[in-house]
């Protein structure tokens, strides 16, 4: 099976990837059948040869999500400098945010009960007062 993926290239602190086309068997670093361009992600350049990319998934050949997500960048005319990744919340973030907006729903139903009971309250207030009223 013929699978478009990345080659790692460069040195050992300054790493680049060539994006190829390779038989699924072959090394991570083996020769490629074709080459289709190159990712580096430290200075944040991508170039790939997008119709021959088309021309490997017509033929059946998989790609890994990584060239997918360079294909997609370079079809839409981005490059990674331009994708903002959002931080992920803390674990503890999370369960901090998950008991305030418990605390927070506990609290509202209290209220709205407390405002119930005495809404009740001051509706049983206004009717007892009439209901003993004397007649004259």
């Amino acid at each position: 099976m013929v699978r478009v993926r990345l080659k790692r290239t460069g040195t050992r602190n300054a790493v680049c990837f060539r994006v190829v086309v390779m038989d699924q068997r072959s090394s991570r670093d083996g020769k490629a059948i074709e080459e289709l361009g190159f990712y580096n992600p430290r200075t944040k350049e991508e170039a790939v040869n997008v119709e021959r990319a088309d021309y490997w998934k017509s033929v059946g050949a998989v790609f890994s999500p990584t060239v997918l997500d360079v294909i997609e960048r370079v079809r839409a005319g981005k490059t990674l400098r331009d994708v903002e990744r959002k931080a992920a919340p803390s674990k503890k973030a999370v369960e901090r945010a998950k008991a305030e907006a418990e605390a927070k729903a506990a609290a509202e139903a209290e209220a709205k009960a407390a405002a119930e009971a005495a809404a009740a309250e001051a509706a049983a207030a206004a009717e007892a007062p009439a209901e003993a009223a004397p007649e004259a």
